[in-house]
């Protein structure tokens, strides 16, 4: 194996894996360790080049630090990605991998993300206990995506009631973006809560399937982010609100699972110009590594763990929105300073 240190000024560590044995190239990103050890999880993808790939590792580190300063977590930011289609995934790869990881000797954690599962993770345990996600052991915290969107659909509750004046979801009709893990629990919670769904996912059987469990409309992969509705949930990859899509939304609010939706912080001030809300997608979507942490915190009490950090994720959500209206700031903008100020040394968590 060969590992290969990368300088990057806004990183603490950088790290390019290649194993050509097992098929395996891919990054280690640690953006910050100033509150505990770095802790992201696992993302595989059939990235267009390696250039591609560090660009959504960096990034995607970057948002755990803030992530799991928004949740108050002892934990930093980190992430790891693989180049490859997860349909083809080896446990070669996986093993590989999971070495990678225990060269860093607890600075980094990994855990379930896209195109990754709890079985996944199991292989990379037996090569590394720096993994969490597993769905086995006395402090196992399994599959993190049904908290996740619970979370979520906590957050939109929020929205709706800053923008309607009340929680209630009731015939809102909410626009999903990818109905793959997180999509297709969200979906499941705001089915209950009386929403009107439509859904879209590259997968058009999946998207098949999450109608006809749901009743909900299915519309084109590619034609979801003009869908007239009152709320937008992405929820699979980074980067769809930009300068080509933001001025074709026709909702009131985006407030969804995906990581990065904003491709950069001018987008997030061109949602706020169109009066549409945005949920920072950090504070909205922290419920996995919520869960994730009990794991590695080996929190005994998870369930009452969870909730409670749902609700302080919640109520910092009201006071994000609060403030935005008050001084006409994009909610992203101010949900980047008040996480930026936890990222100092000493912030740690209690």
């Amino acid at each position: 194996m060969k590992i290969t240190e990368l300088s990057h000024p806004t990183h603490e560590t950088v790290l390019r894996v290649e194993d050509a044995g097992a098929g395996l190239t891919g990054f280690i990103a640690l953006h910050s360790t100033a509150r505990g050890p770095a802790a992201g999880g696992l993302r595989m993808r059939p990235y267009d080049s390696e250039a591609a790939a560090l660009e959504d590792v960096l990034r995607l580190s970057r948002g755990m630090s803030f992530k799991n300063a928004a949740a108050d977590l002892p934990l930093g930011g980190g992430k790891a990605v693989i180049i490859g289609d997860p349909a083809a995934k080896t446990q070669a790869q996986l093993r590989a991998m999971g070495r990678a990881i225990e060269t860093l000797k607890g600075r980094y954690w990994t855990a379930e993300d896209m195109g990754m599962s709890p079985a996944d993770m199991a292989v990379l345990a037996t090569e590394t206990g720096f993994v969490a996600g597993l769905d086995r052991g006395r402090h196992a915290s399994g599959d993190p995506s049904p908290v996740t969107a619970r979370g979520i659909f906590y957050a939109m509750r929020r929205v709706a009631a800053h923008l309607w004046g009340s929680p209630d979801l009731a015939g809102r009709h909410v626009a999903i973006q990818g109905v793959g893990h997180v999509g297709w629990h969200l979906a499941k919670y705001l089915r209950a809560a009386g929403a009107e769904l439509s859904v879209a996912d590259r997968d058009a059987d999946l998207a098949a399937r999450a109608a006809q469990s749901f009743g909900a409309a299915v519309v084109e992969a590619g034609d979801i982010l003009q869908a007239e509705a009152d709320i937008l949930a992405p929820s699979a990859i980074g980067g769809v609100l930009n300068a080509g899509t933001i001025p074709a939304l026709r909702v009131r609010a985006v407030c969804g699972g995906a990581n990065n939706q904003l491709a950069g912080d001018d987008d997030g001030d061109a949602l706020a110009a169109r009066g549409i809300l945005y949920a920072p997608d950090y504070v909205v979507n922290a419920g996995g590594i919520v869960n994730v942490a009990t794991e590695i915190l080996r929190v005994t009490d998870r369930a009452r763990f969870v909730d409670d950090k749902l609700a302080a994720l919640g109520a910092s959500l009201d006071a994000i929105l609060d403030e935005a209206a008050a001084t006409g700031t994009g909610p992203h903008r101010v949900a980047d300073r008040v996480n930026a100020a936890r990222l100092t040394p000493g912030s740690r968590a209690a």
